[in-house]
């Protein structure tokens, strides 16, 4: 789970990000990504929908998983966001966490949130 300090806060600043934030969406899920410069830190919501899944169960297992890759992605983004991750489907309960991971990653870097990676030259 990521620190207090980086998850979402009320439903205004959901709706925030709702109205202005810029949307990517795949088959399984949506990102919706907007800058915050008035914070020190990325902030990051995973929103499952009773719609997508019943069982709560069911639902904050997604929610962990999900939690779980940002957690460790966090560290990358190149600037303060506000992330709000809306999962579409109920597919990823049954899928590895390396295709969630892809999945993210690619939504991520179509929004231009991580770092880029510098590619690393050989010495000979």
């Amino acid at each position: 789970m990521i620190p207090f300090y980086q998850r979402f806060h009320g439903h205004n600043s959901l709706r925030y990000v709702y109205k202005n934030g810029k949307a990517v969406r795949s088959h399984l899920m949506t990102v919706k990504v907007t800058v915050n410069p008035h914070r020190k830190n990325s902030r990051v919501a995973v929103v499952v929908s009773k719609k997508i899944l019943k069982s709560a169960v069911r639902r904050n297992r997604i929610r962990r998983r999900v939690y779980e890759y940002v957690r460790n992605e966090i560290i990358n983004f190149n600037d303060t966001y506000d992330v709000v991750i809306i999962i579409t489907s109920s597919e990823l309960l049954n899928i590895s966490f390396n295709d969630i991971s892809d999945q993210i990653n690619q939504l991520f870097n179509q929004v231009n949130v991580l770092k880029s990676k510098a590619p690393v030259s050989k010495k000979q």
